[in-house]
């Protein structure tokens, strides 16, 4: 499986919003967010609308507006984002959910193979939060090695 700029992206402007969100006791603008992570602000507006319809992240409007995230950094999964700006992150749809199952399936031993694959990545990327990342950036921060902004995989 490789993740496109949009999964990639996307988890760091999700990033950067906990982090800076937290900083500044309200929301962030997009313009911010670009500018740090690098990213430009038409392709960040169209990631965040997805982040926003799948209720990862709320708009708040006026003077100070922005985007902030829509709950605690602890409740949204490294998966939540990916799934969001990705769609399904199955490395092989076969026997996935909606997939018609191919004349082979009943029989197929390798199945077991793309099932565990899939499992794997899933817990894999449910099993970190955006918190887990804002803790390690901290951590890394104070170690002098790293910034949001470094990391531009």
């Amino acid at each position: 499986m490789k993740l496109s700029t949009k999964g990639r992206y996307g988890l760091r402007a999700m990033l950067d919003l906990a982090l800076n969100c937290e900083e500044s006791g309200g929301a962030v603008c997009i313009q911010s967010i670009a500018e740090r992570q690098n990213i430009s602000e038409s392709y960040l507006e169209q990631l965040v609308r997805k982040l926003r319809t799948a209720g990862l992240v709320t708009s708040v409007r006026g003077a100070g507006g922005g985007y902030q995230l829509a709950r605690p950094a602890k409740e949204i999964s490294v998966g939540d984002v990916l799934r969001a700006c990705e769609g399904n992150l199955e490395a092989v749809s076969c026997g996935a959910p909606g997939v018609a199952p191919c004349e082979q399936a009943e029989v197929c031993v390798t199945r077991l193979v793309w099932d565990k694959v899939n499992n794997a990545i899933e817990g894999a990327v449910d099993g970190i939060t955006l918190e887990d990342l804002v803790d390690e950036s901290r951590r890394k921060n104070t170690e002098g090695t790293m910034n949001t902004r470094e990391c531009v995989n």
